[in-house]
């Protein structure tokens, strides 16, 4: 309760003092929880913009990004945090966008990207009690993997079943629940493990080695690098994940499993900002620009942060282009190019 009316006070003073700046225009944003990339990028987002006197951010958090993304894409909010896998899923009217069929094309098609991020890798959280040392041993335990619907669970399965060949209801039992719930989930002693997007070090990693050591459990080399892994990051939406373990700074009550060399691999889940393709131009650039000069601070602002891919525009190590048909605002386009990035010319939109 007291994270949540913290959370709670610190969107609203980022308001406040986005309006006690002389903003121009009000705009509307939605993302998820806090202690996440996407929270946090929207967040400070709507403190520099304030600053600026850009624009005032009302800031809706812990919001169903399914949804979200849809008020953007028909008008009814300016900014949202966007999975990429949705974006593409709403182009095929397919999972969660069945309801809007052959629709969902044209309304895909009014989305456009500020700047990208990515939301953290799927790889295996666990206790050092439960004994699971690897993949394999999911094999008949509770798995949580996410929301019950969503681009989370999607990824989570996907990930164990790259990996192991599993599947969820038949080899292991996944659990979904609100994310809102994964705080006590972790430390309830419910589950055997996790496989959620986590970015390191991560608050979620820390409230489970409350109760107890913890395993980190990266997708092995050989399996990460193999064909049939590959192919995944040629999907909307995943991007590989490749962290040197020594440099996250965990305590000795957290270790790697699965790694031969150290690093943390994983398939990642790849994010952007997005807004409506009438935003004004101007508008677009500026806000690019507030988020573009504003890095460091970024960065600086949560742990977590390094390894979320700000400032990363990599057509691979972002998602852009392939099957993934999310295009940069032109705004955003030369924004990050008057700053010196090369924005690829598929992700170019108009």
């Amino acid at each position: 309760m007291k994270t949540l009316l913290h959370s709670t006070a610190l969107t609203l003073a980022t308001v406040t003092l986005a309006g006690a700046a002389g903003a121009q225009v009000n705009l509307t944003a939605a993302t998820s929880s806090p202690g996440s990339t996407p929270h946090l990028a929207i967040t400070h987002l709507a403190t520099v913009a304030g600053q600026r006197g850009i624009a005032s951010l009302q800031v809706a958090e812990g919001q169903t990004l399914t949804n979200s993304i849809l008020d953007v894409a028909q008008g009814r909010t300016d900014i949202s945090a966007a999975p990429m896998l949705l974006p593409f899923l709403l182009s095929r009217g397919m999972g969660p966008f069945s309801a809007q069929g052959e629709e969902g094309a044209a309304i895909a098609a009014n989305l456009r990207a500020l700047y990208p991020y990515n939301a953290g890798s799927f790889n295996v959280l666990t206790l050092e009690t439960s004994g699971i040392e690897t993949w394999e041993d999911l094999r008949g335990r509770t798995v949580f993997n996410g929301p019950p619907r969503g681009a989370a669970l999607t990824n989570a399965r996907q990930a164990i079943t790259l990996t192991t060949g599993m599947q969820d209801g038949t080899d292991y039992e996944g659990h979904q629940a609100n994310w809102g719930q994964l705080a006590s989930l972790l430390v309830d002693g419910s589950m055997d493990a996790f496989v959620v997007p986590t970015t390191h070090p991560s608050d979620r990693v820390n409230l489970l080695a409350s109760a107890g050591n913890v395993v980190v459990i990266s997708v092995p080399q050989e399996t990460y690098e193999s064909e049939a892994f590959q192919r995944i990051f040629q999907m909307p939406g995943n991007i590989p994940i490749e962290i040197e373990w020594d440099s996250i700074g965990y305590g000795d009550n957290v270790r790697l499993s699965q790694s031969e060399d150290g690093i943390l691999r994983g398939m990642g889940t790849a994010f952007a900002d997005v807004v409506n393709a009438d935003m004004d131009y101007q508008l677009a650039y500026d806000l690019t620009t507030a988020h573009i000069e504003t890095l460091d601070d970024l960065i600086a602002s949560a742990p977590f942060a390094r390894t979320g891919g700000f400032g990363v525009v990599d057509q691979r190590l972002s998602g852009f282009c392939g099957n993934n048909q999310l295009l940069y605002h032109p705004g955003a386009v030369a924004a990050w190019e008057d700053h010196g990035y090369d924005i690829p010319d598929c992700a170019e939109g108009q």
